[in-house]
């Protein structure tokens, strides 16, 4: 088989695990935005599959797919625009999975550290799922020849193996870039949000503290309030970015003023050094306010509108197997497998 070229198709999943939070959004969702404005083929999809490889309360886990994707929409994601979709909805993200156990080694998947982090020490007890997670990431990505990936440091390592199983295919069955090695896309300017509670942890839903991070969902008075609280030190707002980068509290507040203003933290030391976090506080609140009050807004009205949901979510999977399918099929007659159904 000849070798292929590819044309540059963009694909990202987010796991639908409780609310997105402002982390999500300045690192992730805002990003996804930008690439879908410079006219890009992308794939957004909502990883529920990945959801399962721990246990989920069926009921809370539907309404979570839904609540997703409004928050995708109401962030700017134009279904007119990209393909947003559901994982479980086309099922060759499953079928090229399975291929790919078969394809990837298992001391590459030990080498993977999110399975250690996730499963602690108790990692007998942890889903065949939660191991074999890598495997099913690089058949989302693969299933539609995605040539580019939104990426953060905690998925460049799965990224790695996505590229190590393609070159691994396309050697063993001897069709030369038959699957793409994806490129990451690092959003060089957005940095990494972290705890309002612990500037050395990254912001995480899972946090069981409700007062580390800014959910979308958060009303302006609850924005206000853990702003307030958020951890930080008796020192005002240095002169320089080198003074900041010894207080991570403060770090981070300045990182997120400025993510939002679209700024450098240069020119918000520039405008509040000198400055008391009592006075610094409430302009951070008030910027946030701004930015997510309409996005909390439209989701609130889009999860009173379920059928218009559910009716992107099925528009997208349709176009989605449109391009999986024809994938899928080439894979199984390189592999020798019977595909008459396709």
């Amino acid at each position: 088989m000849a070798s292929q070229r590819h044309k540059k198709r963009i694909f990202s999943g987010v796991q639908p695990t409780g609310n997105i939070h402002l982390g999500n959004y300045l690192g992730a969702v805002k990003n996804f935005v930008k690439l879908q404005a410079l006219g890009n083929e992308a794939l957004f999809c909502i990883v529920d599959l990945h959801a399962i490889t721990v246990w989920q309360d069926p009921k809370a886990l539907y309404s979570s797919i839904r609540e997703l994707a409004a928050t995708f929409i109401a962030c700017g994601l134009d279904s007119n625009k990209s393909i947003l979709f559901s994982q479980s909805q086309v099922s060759g993200h499953a079928e090229l999975a399975w291929v790919f156990n078969c394809v990837v080694r298992i001391g590459w998947l030990n080498r993977m550290t999110q399975f250690k982090d996730k499963a602690g020490k108790n990692k007998e007890n942890a889903s065949v799922g939660l191991f074999a997670y890598p495997a099913l990431m690089a058949a989302d990505i693969l299933a539609y020849h995605a040539t580019h990936v939104p990426v953060g440091e905690d998925q460049k390592q799965h990224l790695e193996l996505t590229r190590d199983i393609a070159i691994k295919f396309n050697n063993d069955y001897q069709v030369p870039n038959f699957f793409p090695n994806p490129e990451p896309i690092i959003e060089e300017t957005a940095p990494r949000i972290m705890s309002l509670r612990d500037g050395s942890k990254k912001m995480s839903k899972s946090d069981p503290s409700d007062m580390s991070r800014i959910n979308l969902q958060d009303d302006d008075d609850l924005i206000a309030l853990k702003i307030q609280k958020a951890k930080t030190d008796q020192e005002p707002i240095p002169e320089d970015v080198p003074s900041l980068a010894k207080r991570p509290e403060a770090n981070n507040l300045v990182n997120i003023y400025a993510s939002l203003a679209s700024c450098l933290p240069e020119d918000v030391l520039n405008e509040f050094n000198g400055k008391p976090f009592s006075f610094f506080k409430p302009k951070l609140a008030e910027i946030i306010i701004s930015e997510l009050g309409p996005i909390t807004k439209e989701i609130n009205e889009l999860m009173e509108q379920p059928d218009e949901i559910d009716k992107v979510l099925n528009d997208g999977a349709i176009h989605a197997r449109e391009i999986s399918d024809p994938i899928i099929k080439s894979t199984y007659e390189i592999l020798g497998l019977t595909n008459n159904c396709k």
